[in-house]
């Protein structure tokens, strides 16, 4: 594939340890070099076999991030979205799955003519093709950052950073900057931040011919300049691309604000030969983080769901939470409860007790389902603000069925088959689906909103594009029913006649969405319908 002699690439590695931030870090730099006028893609590198996170245990993985195309993918692609305000792709995801997959297909089509295929060259080449493939949106250049998954070291890396070492053969040595995310530890006996496991990740990464041109030092406490001249000193790299970024106070978003006060940018202008160099305009961005720093209280919401051990697994979710929180002058705090342990009426109350508003997200598999139907009917029944997200939607539809209608025993087809009363059903195309992984109601589809109602006040608008990963919908055989007992439908997908919306009439805010709205939330332009239930929670 012919690539734009403009584009630059800049890949993004980590060492010592997982979980640095790497992510983050790179939807800081895009963040900051979009706001100097630049065009920038992203491409997030998995090693892992999977071809993608759509199958895995979010305790695993955390949570599958859906793109307006329908790709299921890692999480990090919500942070570059939220950061970089842009809508990606699923070229924007590679794992070693899609990676092998593709080649063994390949190799059954008969496409290698009958020749060995191997790591070198078959695995390096599938993986800079669909690198490039991600350039291509930037068809008039401009910056593609690339981040690999994991750390170096990782066995099952290896394939990937071969091939971003070759990059900078590929397309030169002024179209390519190659960055260093490290943890510098502080040992409480010494009392002193160490820089021997960074100075040994580096080492590790030159040994397969990749010097670091930027290196980033994660860190909880202040680095001084004296461990930025050692930095230097041993890894052969300048002392002012020797990076800090300690941990944030206030909010993530800060991160872009840090890094820049490194001159990051003119680092990134400067070995990438960018000219004219223009200035970062991050004032919109000050202005968030100015926002957290001056709340005027706190307001505490409810996330009830099943993989509450892991936050990670409903990070979109809690990210618009704050967003609109922020806006409205508020912190988060959130309360996770694992609707597992939700038996009764008497431990919803209990566990729900003070909170200003209730959120049932999305999720599959019939454990903690009885919780969320208690969740819902104490949110309902309490008039207590409540927020459900796909599943958190059908959940309040079942309960709605049961205890308002008096369906007993009313339920989804994915949780019993049987049921008497199937207010929520298997779409008539998934019946004969055997596969899990993309065969969802996958991306984004349009929502025809209904005036008057909570939906439409909260958009202004009378149609909406919103992101979808599903199988089972609203069941329309009891749309009458519902209506006429004051739950009404206020937004449809219209071409196919399905539900999107639903909410409670007379409550104070009792609303379900079939899709996902967590994934269109910005810092700077909040989700409307997440503002909305805010804005009424805080003044619960």
């Amino acid at each position: 594939m012919k690539l734009n002699n403009k584009t630059k690439f800049i890949f993004v590695t980590g060492g010592v340890t997982s979980s640095l931030g790497k992510g983050i870090v790179v939807a800081s730099l895009g963040r900051i070099l979009k706001s100097m006028g630049l065009k920038i893609n992203v491409i997030k590198l998995d090693p892992y076999l999977n071809v993608d996170p759509g199958t895995m245990n979010p305790y695993q993985h955390g949570e599958v991030f859906v793109t307006d195309d329908g790709a299921e993918t890692d999480l990090d692609l919500g942070h570059y979205e939220r950061f970089i305000n842009t809508n990606l792709t699923r070229s924007s995801n590679l794992t070693s799955g899609m990676v092998y997959q593709e080649i063994l297909l390949k190799e059954r089509r008969g496409d290698f003519l009958g020749g060995t295929v191997q790591v070198v060259p078959h695995v390096i080449n599938e993986i800079k093709l669909k690198i490039k493939e991600a350039a291509g949106v930037l068809d008039d250049g401009g910056i593609l950052i690339c981040e690999v998954g994991g750390t170096v070291g990782d066995i099952e890396g290896e394939p990937f950073l071969e091939a971003i070492r070759q990059f900078k053969k590929d397309v030169g040595r002024n179209n390519t900057l190659y960055i260093h995310l490290t943890l510098v530890p502080y040992l409480k006996a010494a009392k002193e931040l160490k820089t021997k496991p960074t100075q040994h990740s580096v080492k590790e990464l030159r040994s397969i011919g990749i010097q670091p041109d930027i290196i980033i030092l994660r860190s909880e406490r202040p680095i001084n300049n004296s461990i930025r001249e050692k930095i230097s000193l041993f890894c052969d790299v300048e002392p002012e691309a020797v990076i800090p970024l300690e941990d944030v106070k206030h909010v993530i978003y800060e991160a872009p604000i840090l890094l820049e006060s490194n001159k990051l940018s003119r680092l990134v202008a400067s070995m990438l030969k960018i000219e004219p160099y223009v200035e970062p305009r991050l004032d919109s961005w000050m202005r968030i983080v100015e926002m957290a720093k001056n709340l005027k209280d706190t307001v505490e919401i409810a996330i009830a769901g099943k993989y509450v051990g892991l936050p990670d697994s409903y990070i979109s979710v809690v990210e618009s939470l704050k967003h609109s929180s922020l806006h409205l002058g508020y912190g988060l705090k959130v309360r996770w409860i694992n609707t597992e342990d939700i038996n009764s009426m008497d431990d919803a109350k209990r566990m729900f007790e003070g909170v200003r508003g209730i959120v049932v997200p999305g999720g599959f598999g019939v454990r903690g389902i009885e919780g969320k139907i208690l969740a819902a009917r104490f949110a309902r029944e309490n008039n207590i603000p409540y927020f459900g997200l796909c599943l958190g939607m059908q959940i309040m539809c079942i309960e709605f069925a049961r205890n308002v209608l008096g369906l007993e025993g009313a339920n989804s087809t994915e949780f019993d088959e049987n049921t008497r009363f199937p207010v929520i059903d298997l779409m008539e195309e998934q019946k004969g689906v055997v596969d899990k992984g993309a065969t969802m109601r996958l991306g984004a589809f349009p929502c025809r909103l209904v005036d008057g109602t909570i939906a439409k006040r909260a958009y202004n608008q009378d149609l909406v594009f919103e992101r979808h990963r599903h199988r089972y919908e609203f069941n329309n055989l009891f749309k009458e029913d519902f209506e006429k007992n004051g739950m009404i439908v206020s937004g449809i997908f219209e071409e196919r006649n399905l539900v999107e919306i639903l909410e409670l009439r007379g409550h104070k805010w009792y609303l379900g969405t079939q899709f996902h709205p967590e994934f269109k939330s910005r810092p700077n332009k909040p989700h409307p319908l997440f503002f909305d239930f805010m804005k009424v929670a805080i003044s619960n």
